[in-house]
């Protein structure tokens, strides 16, 4: 469990990375996504999968 939960974490944090470097803000890339700001924000926080 604990390893899934650094997994989610890494993931997380690469999305950040990844959307910084474009210059995006959270809600550009949700919105891409078709998925709310907030969904963005936990994905990056390593907080919700889903």
């Amino acid at each position: 469990m604990i390893n899934k939960v650094n997994e989610l974490r890494q993931i997380g944090s690469r999305m950040s990375v990844c959307r910084q470097n474009r210059n995006m803000t959270q809600e550009e890339l949700a919105n891409r996504l078709g998925i709310t700001p907030q969904a963005l924000s936990k994905w990056e926080r390593g907080v919700s999968q889903s």
